[in-house]
């Protein structure tokens, strides 16, 4: 799946399809796999792995961006997703030389790994000099 993945996104890259589009066909690739464990599951093993991991994906990345000039962004996107952009879209971005001076201060690793412990609840909050606000919240 991974690999498929990476193809929707080079075609994202590319100007092929939007992100819209792009995200669309990963959310199908995901479902498609969940279903494909779900069959798996059944036949091999009535064990439960948890519904906790899945409720936590199914939780959203909150960005707020409010601004004194009346500039506002809310963003919202599903845990899933970032989760999925993440790993593959750094690879992918790591390969465009371009792209060094503003992934070297990004760890996705760490990024990961806070996803992967279920962090929660408000993780940036930015408050400037001038009344404008950041912030990014898991809920």
């Amino acid at each position: 799946m991974k690999e498929e993945i990476a193809k929707v996104l080079a075609m994202v890259q590319e100007g092929k399809i939007d992100a819209e589009k792009g995200s669309e066909l990963i959310e199908v690739l995901k479902e498609k796999e969940e279903s494909s464990n779900i069959l798996t599951k059944k036949t091999n093993s009535s064990r439960d792995d948890g519904p906790r991991t899945s409720k936590y994906l199914d939780k959203m990345l909150k960005i707020r961006v409010e601004s004194s000039e009346n500039d506002n962004v809310k963003i919202n996107l599903p845990i899933k997703l970032v989760k999925v952009v993440l790993m593959a879209g750094h690879s992918i971005a790591s390969s465009i030389p371009e792209s060094e001076k503003y992934l070297k201060d990004i760890d996705i690793n760490m990024i990961l790994e806070a996803i992967e412990n279920e962090l929660d609840g408000q993780i940036v909050d930015i408050k400037a000099a001038n009344g404008d606000t950041v912030s990014v919240i898991i809920e």
